[in-house]
């Protein structure tokens, strides 16, 4: 960390043109895997949905990924929190091998219709490769630190077209209720670089429509409040359903392919039973009914529980593009029954259910901004505090620490 008596302005000079090369070339790297990974997932979307037959596969699918991670894994199968845990203590490594375990994992599970995100894919192969950059540049103790956050914050800045929401999110991850502000100029330029590289690729991102912001008053402020607190308690939910899944499969089966197995099948009954197939795969088409028309308040559970059975059965894939799916059509259901315009309860309901799964409230305001525009910043705002508040204690990651 630098410290007062260091800032002269040559040291800042010379910190931000290493950081310049450093943080550029993670983002350059990671932005690249990100756009293929992308554009593999569009591809592998659109193959499920016209062949449906697949989901039969899941099982198979399933296990297969599940096998390759504990014949080849090792420690990669522990995903995000081990990168989090490098960041927070140092010791030991995150392999190479991360990145094309989890780009195949994740592939595997949206084209067999497992119901998972991609956040995880991108930030995974952005901490391995930038693991793989420090090693290159042979990096201190504190600068793998901060080459590890930029990795985080390249690959969310990628994969969703936010790249200051990316910066933060690479920050505000590590702790909840302390940011690393040695590592903002870095994550900044990892995250900046990371999203014009996917963009130079010809990666576009979907942009969802607020419409026509209401002006503040006590009874739509009463309603926002209202909507926000039960965005955390639906945050709480995902967030120790999933847990409780992961704990009670992997104790009643301690073989992760035979788990993996189970799982797909108990998606296929779901589907078959319930008669649809909208909650499988990312879930965008929901996002975007959600931002026209009210909803069932059915839809948001039932992308829930699709999404903790997949994940909690060993599936590979995120947990953020869920969450806004599932914030969207709460949103929208709770629009409905409040009488508020669809679009703007859409919208927090988007960002603010993420912030109490995350804990990372600051990101996800910074998200909403950056892809709903600043008229609805207030509203925005409000969401992703009150539903931090209201999620309980822990989050998705497990290796975050509490301040």
């Amino acid at each position: 960390m630098l410290e007062a008596r260091t800032l002269t302005p040559l040291t800042i000079i010379k910190f931000a043109l290493k950081w310049l090369l450093i943080a550029g070339t993670v983002g350059v790297l990671s932005g690249s895997a990100s756009a293929f990974f992308l554009t593999s997932l569009d591809w592998v979307t659109e193959t499920r949905m016209d062949h449906p037959w697949l989901l039969w596969l899941l099982p198979a699918g399933g296990a297969l990924v599940s096998y390759l991670y504990m014949k080849f894994g090792n420690e990669s199968g522990r995903g995000n929190n081990l990168i989090i845990e490098q960041i927070h203590s140092g010791d030991g490594a995150i392999p190479l091998r991360m990145a094309p375990l989890v780009l195949f994992g994740t592939l595997t599970t949206h084209l067999l219709g497992g119901s998972a995100g991609r956040e995880g894919t991108a930030v995974q192969m952005g901490g391995s490769l930038s693991e793989w950059v420090g090693q290159r540049f042979k990096l201190d103790r504190l600068d793998r630190k901060i080459i590890l956050m930029c990795g985080i914050s390249s690959g969310f800045g990628a994969v969703f077209g936010t790249p200051l929401a990316g910066t933060l999110f690479g920050l505000e991850v590590l702790t909840i209720g302390l940011i690393s502000y040695e590592a903002l100029l870095p994550c900044f330029i990892a995250s900046y670089v990371g999203h014009l590289t996917a963009a130079a690729w010809g990666i576009k991102h979907l942009h969802y429509s607020i419409g026509a912001v209401p002006p503040l008053d006590w009874l739509l402020l009463v309603k926002v409040v209202a909507a926000s607190v039960l965005f955390g308690l639906a945050a709480l939910l995902f967030t120790q359903l999933t847990r409780r899944l992961k704990q009670l499969f992997s104790k009643w089966f301690s073989h992760p392919v035979l788990k993996s197995v189970i799982g797909g099948f108990i998606i296929i009954a779901l589907v078959y039973a319930l008669g649809t197939r909208h909650c499988l795969g990312l879930g965008i088409p929901l996002i975007q009914q959600s931002f026209h028309e009210a909803v069932s308040p059915l839809v948001f559970l039932l992308k829930t529980i699709f999404t903790a059975i997949t994940l909690g059965t060993g599936f590979q894939g995120g947990e953020v593009t869920p969450l806004f799916v599932i914030g969207a059509t709460l949103g929208s259901a709770l629009a409905g029954l409040l009488a508020t315009p669809v679009p703007l309860l859409a919208a927090i309901g988007f960002v603010s259910v993420f912030s109490g799964a995350a804990k990372t409230p600051i990101a996800c305001f910074i998200m909403g901004i950056e892809l709903f525009g600043g008229d609805g910043a207030i509203y925005l705002f409000i969401g992703c505090v009150i539903a931090f508040s209201c999620s309980g204690r822990i989050g998705i990651y497990e290796a975050q620490k509490t301040r």
